[in-house]
């Protein structure tokens, strides 16, 4: 199998385009779809000087999609003094799994000599997942617990950094099986904020809130082309899965969508194009005032913007703390 462009050894068979491609021009492929998704969403304002940078906080896990990300990003604007990167890792408190992927994300940073912090679950909630699976108060999947502890350090330190971008690696698998997820629970917020993250919790943000708004440049990149990426640039990547994984019902899906994509090349795609559009439709109605059913106040417990009197990570804090 020769690669379409140059004619050397293949490493991937793009079934939905009909492309072979070598490591070279397979890497050249990822990058242009990013640089083109990055132009897309106007992540990069025409009004952006060197005086007065963007600046971007990248969510950096050690895993195949977010080094990708880091090295790709990086590589585009090293040289343009209008974005300044920041990547910033969380440890969730996961003895052995977490202390690998961070040095992982170490090593990388260094060689790119990007900004990088660290804060831990333990520092900011005096909790670690391994004793989070133990207690369980929620009889919740850890995942369910992890995702909203990981958001909010997320949105918090993009916020304390000043940030004007919060970027995550989710890539098109990651997107399609959300799609189908959403679609499935009919759950049209959801789908809502996925067209315009801006909208926030329900109702709308106030205006005067500080809200760091989310992009997702490796969204048009299926997940084996941005592993094969990793591996053709020998990036350090921490390729292994959380010992607490356990999204059963999110895997059911993926597994779905591979066997269905292997049959009808391009079905990701597809899917991502039709949802946007629904996406588009349910933002518009979120949007209207006259829908939105009750006010926005600050958390009781740590001041946070929340539609409850307890936002969702103190809800849980609470139930912990009371195990």
């Amino acid at each position: 199998m020769e690669c379409d462009t140059c004619g050397r050894d293949a490493v991937h068979h793009a079934a939905y385009s009909g492309r072979h491609l070598c490591g070279e021009h397979l890497c050249e492929s990822v990058e242009r779809r990013v640089r083109r998704r990055v132009r897309e969403d106007d992540l990069l304002p025409d009004d952006a000087t060197p005086a007065d940078p963007q600046r971007w906080v990248i969510g950096l896990s050690g895993g195949k999609d977010s080094v990708v990300l880091t090295q790709i990003l990086s590589e585009t604007f090293a040289e343009d003094p209008r974005v300044e990167l920041v990547a910033l890792s969380i440890h969730e408190g996961i003895e052995g799994y977490r202390d690998e992927s961070l040095a992982a994300c170490e090593r990388l940073t260094d060689d790119l000599d990007v900004t990088h912090e660290t804060v831990s679950y333990a520092e900011e909630f005096d909790v670690r997942m391994d004793e989070v699976v133990e207690d369980d108060p929620e009889n919740m999947a850890p995942c369910a617990y992890c995702g909203v502890f990981r958001r909010d350090l997320l949105e918090a330190y993009a916020d304390e950094y000043d940030a004007d971008k919060l970027l995550t690696g989710h890539n098109l698998d990651d997107e399609a099986q959300t799609a189908v997820m959403n679609f499935f629970e009919g759950d049209l917020r959801q789908m809502a904020k996925h067209y315009d993250a801006s909208l926030g919790p329900f109702p709308d943000r106030n205006p005067t809130d500080r809200f760091v708004p989310r992009a997702k440049p490796l969204r048009d990149v299926p997940e084996k082309e941005v592993a094969l990426y990793a591996h053709v640039r020998d990036l350090p990547a921490h390729i292994t899965e959380c010992p607490h994984a356990s999204e059963a019902y999110r895997g059911e899906i993926q597994e779905t969508l591979l066997a269905l994509e292997e049959d009808h090349p391009g079905l990701r795609h597809s899917i991502m194009a039709g949802y946007e559009e629904i996406a588009a439709m349910a933002a518009d109605r979120y949007r209207s005032a006259a829908d939105h059913d009750g006010e926005l106040s600050p958390c009781e417990e740590c001041g946070s913007t929340t539609a409850h009197d307890v936002c969702r990570k103190c809800s849980l804090l609470r139930s912990l703390e009371a195990a």
